[in-house]
């Protein structure tokens, strides 16, 4: 994470909320080669992240052997240029917004994988409303359970939490507000929401 503690975020509540809306991440894992990442769909409840991988995935022998794994989940991000600071001597800088996540590891049995892909499809289809909600269903009979032959869930028990939310905070509002609105007219929204004082 980012040196500077001015960017740190502590909430706990304010970082679940984080990697529950973004609802995707990046798993880094210990295998016999070295490090290994995958990126998932993911749940969080607490201190319980939950995911799945494909059982073809490198990564997949490392995580059923349980062990600590890395999470980090990307948020919104964006060049800043110096011209846009209003001040002396600035140099370009990315301003961003991550999240990473340690625990233990451990495999879901079936019907909590069933249950945690449920939960997925069911938090984001709540999102496209309102387009009539996508359920398993609507698949062809035994075209389910087949996929489900195909993946593993796995659970982490998260026991560190870090946030880096670097937003400019280390500069007086109005700096903020107009690097805010540089960045809104150039397509940044979602960065520039998270900058404005």
């Amino acid at each position: 994470m980012h040196p500077n503690r001015k960017f740190h975020v502590d909430d706990r509540e304010r970082l679940a909320a984080f990697v529950r809306e973004q609802g995707f991440g990046t798993i880094v894992a210990p295998i016999k080669d070295g490090l290994c990442a995958v990126h998932v769909p993911l749940l969080i409840e607490g201190d319980r992240l939950r995911f799945h991988v494909s059982r073809n995935n490198r990564i997949h022998a490392g995580l059923l052997g349980g062990g600590e794994a890395l999470l980090i989940v990307n948020g919104p991000h964006a060049y800043v240029s110096p011209d846009w600071y209003g001040l002396d001597d600035r140099v370009p800088t990315w301003n961003y917004a991550a999240v990473e996540l340690e625990g233990r590891i451990v495999p879901m049995d079936r019907e909590a994988l069933i249950r945690l892909l449920d939960h997925i499809s069911d938090h984001h289809e709540a999102k496209l409303a309102p387009k009539p909600v996508w359920t398993r269903d609507k698949m062809s009979d035994g075209r389910f359970q087949a996929m489900l032959e195909a993946i593993t869930g796995f659970e982490m028990q998260v026991t560190a939490w870090r946030g880096t939310f670097k937003l400019d905070q280390d500069k007086p509002a109005e700096v903020r507000s107009r690097l805010a609105a540089a960045l809104e007219a150039h397509g940044e929204t979602a960065i520039a929401g998270l900058m404005r004082p």
